[in-house]
């Protein structure tokens, strides 16, 4: 009885043989390309013959382990105190004063949910408190579910200017 080539190839896969010759071709590879001479501190993720150093992959010992931030009420109201009192896109001074556990660029897409519009340009400095966030998230969703440009909770700008319009609309009818 003849083996065909597809018996072949499955033998030759499930040999010892071709077994070892992958591990070699990897620890080739990993001698070839992760010890970089321009980075010294390379040398030591591979040993001499190829194989991995477990340590360094470990975290430094001295490593401490990263908090969970949860996002809730309590955050939220620091932020809408953040924006009454220094207004939108100075989210690097209501991070420090407020929310230091929480980065500037953090509050930016905190912000976007809040005020339900994905581009904050034309509320660049804008004070408000609660209630006038909450009345501006009302006006967007209305203009994004009008448009559809309604996306995750946030107003969207679309590649016609309708949504810009709206805006602008909106601004001058009632402004923010």
């Amino acid at each position: 009885m003849e083996t065909s080539q597809h018996d072949q190839n499955i033998t030759d896969i499930t040999s010892s043989e071709f077994w070892r010759q992958k591990q070699e071709w990897i620890k080739q590879m990993r001698l070839q390309f992760s010890r970089r001479p321009e980075f010294p501190e390379t040398y030591s993720m591979v040993d001499d013959e190829g194989m991995l150093n477990q340590e360094y992959f470990q975290p430094p010992k001295d490593a401490q382990p990263v908090v969970e931030r949860k996002w809730g009420d309590d955050e939220k109201s620091k932020l809408l105190v953040g924006i009454e009192k220094y207004g939108i896109g100075h989210f690097r001074e209501i991070s420090e004063s407020l929310l230091p556990e929480w980065s500037g660029n953090d509050l930016r897409m905190k912000s976007i949910r809040v005020m339900g519009r994905q581009n904050l340009q034309l509320y660049k400095d804008w004070r408000g408190n609660a209630e006038d966030v909450r009345r501006e998230y009302e006006r967007n969703k209305e203009i994004g579910l009008r448009l559809a440009a309604w996306k995750g909770g946030a107003l969207v700008y679309d590649d016609d200017g309708l949504v810009l319009k709206a805006i602008e609309e909106s601004n001058q009818a009632t402004p923010p």
